[in-house]
């Protein structure tokens, strides 16, 4: 790390930006998925919290990031008691407690809206700005790390920047972002992305270099856990992805060459890639998506990445020593992009996206729930897999059949709650099969996701469910019977089990 007289004369620790950081504040900090967020800053302001909330003073925190983080963001945070929103996603697990038990409010977004609600005033306005950078310089361009997530949109509306200038990631990492912000209505112009490769915008984020009031000096890598090898129900689900994907091209609905892929992040994802990788009849692929894991090394390895378009590199300790001992060879595979462009709906429709993103559950119509467990808990939010599933040539939701050992189904007669209805959604895949329902009358959709969908413990109660709406629900369009159509959930609450008696 070369530090130059701008940087020196910028530099803190991070106890001294927690020092003057406000006690009621609206942070709006880098990373997206753990990957690229500030570490040590909000650690120091916890501790700062903990030891002034025993003097008596209160503290307030909104805080707002691309995605999930980080325990050293969003977990140290939640712990202090001081956060009181957040947004627009969170995968850690003592902030979701806290969401769960009513302590946080929490705003579930699709991340694609994101940035007009900052611009347009929607959202409480950004007080300070927390980025972690591999390089700043002196007329103000910070070079992000290993995201790159709604950074410009925080750093342009941000009234105070603080930086944690990581030294851990090599300089060598400045040029792979493409940093380009679309224009607002009624100015907007057309996004000139038309191939996943295609860059447009800077490698930088260009700000006012007096907004800058602080530089901490960081060596702190992205606390990411190790990915767990797909069990054998993803490769079976990523099994008849791909067989549909093969059949979709003899019938000339996706073109040979294919079309660029979308996938969200976990186990069926990780399988996917795995067995594109392994398959002779898969040649190289595209991606336009919101975040690369350490499966995308299974695709390099057998030559079959042309380019991949990302918000974030999410790698475990041993993927991200790999990305740094072959960075300049990965250079021309990789564009980190702001999730305003990688989850625009103008560029995801253009380009034709294969979409493919887990659901929690599905019900026998094809409406799904990615977020809720048992209609009032959230899990994580929705992240951009609204953004993709609105938007894509083919939208593609997997679940594992049943969850816990059995007694919850995925697909029940109604989900308990809808973040992707029916007219959204298009293929619906567990590990027993698949369902085409593009074009499918409701009726004829409940029939082909209960036949080939669902787990044989619940296939004939399902059954029996949409038969008897069929007889005593007044009007037969969507049949459905309310007295009973949550029965499911209900059971489970009371007795720990879907399973039929």
């Amino acid at each position: 790390m070369r530090i130059t007289n701008f940087i020196q004369s910028k530099l803190m620790t991070a106890e001294e930006v927690a020092v003057v950081l406000p006690e009621k504040v609206t942070i709006g900090a880098s990373g997206f998925t753990p990957a690229g967020y500030p570490k040590v800053i909000p650690t120091a302001f916890a501790k700062r919290i903990e030891d002034e909330t025993k003097k008596g003073k209160e503290f307030s925190i909104n805080l707002y990031t691309g995605a999930s983080t980080g325990d050293e963001l969003d977990g140290v945070l939640a712990r202090t008691g001081a956060m009181k929103k957040r947004l627009p996603y969170q995968a850690n697990a003592d902030l979701r407690n806290q969401i769960n038990s009513g302590k946080i409010e929490y705003t579930d977004l699709h991340l694609s809206h994101v940035a007009s609600y900052i611009t347009h005033g929607i959202l409480e306005p950004i007080d300070v700005a927390i980025v972690e950078a591999v390089d700043v310089t002196a007329d103000g361009r910070i070079y992000l790390t290993t995201s790159s997530g709604m950074s410009a949109t925080y750093i342009n509306h941000a009234k105070e920047i603080f930086i944690e200038l990581n030294e851990n990631h090599p300089l060598e990492l400045k040029g792979f972002h493409d940093i380009y912000l679309p224009d607002l209505p009624p100015k907007g112009r057309p996004i000139f992305i038309t191939h996943v490769d295609d860059r447009i915008g800077a490698p930088y984020v260009k700000c006012d270099p007096r907004k800058i009031k602080g530089i901490v000096r960081t060596n702190l890598l992205d606390s990411n856990q190790d990915f767990k090898k797909p069990d054998e129900i993803s490769y079976r689900i990523a099994e008849h992805i791909l067989e549909f994907i093969l059949h979709e091209i003899s019938k000339g609905r996706i073109p040979a060459e294919y079309l660029p892929f979308q996938s969200g992040v976990g186990n069926v994802a990780n399988a996917v890639l795995s067995c594109i990788a392994k398959d002779s009849r898969f040649h190289a692929i595209e991606m336009y998506t919101e975040v690369i894991q350490d499966s995308i090394f299974d695709i390099l390895d057998a030559d079959k990445l042309h380019c991949a378009s990302t918000c974030a590199l999410t790698f475990s300790k041993a993927g991200q020593d790999r990305f740094h001992a072959n960075i300049n060879e990965l250079r021309p595979k990789f564009i980190i992009r702001p999730q305003e462009i990688s989850n625009h709906p103008e560029v995801i429709r253009r380009m034709g996206i294969i979409s493919m993103n887990t659901a929690l559950e599905v019900d026998i119509y094809g409406n799904v729930n990615s977020t809720h467990v048992m209609g009032t808990g959230m899990m994580n939010g929705i992240g951009g897999s609204g953004d993709f599933t609105r938007n894509a040539y083919i939208s593609i939701f997997m679940a594992p059949s049943v969850a816990k050992n059995g007694n919850i189904s995925a697909f029940v007669p109604m989900v308990s709650h809808v973040d992707h209805h029916e007219h959204s959604t298009q293929v619906i895949v567990s590990e027993y099969g698949l369902a085409d329902v593009r074009g499918l009358t409701p009726k004829e959709r409940a029939k082909v996701i209960i036949e080939n969908c669902v787990h044989p413990i619940y296939r004939t109660p399902l059954k029996e469910y949409f038969n008897h709406a069929l007889e005593v629900s007044k009007t037969k369009h969507t049949p459905h019977d309310l007295r009973r159509v949550f029965d499911w959930h209900i059971k489970y609450l009371e007795k720990g089990t879907m399973k039929p008696d």
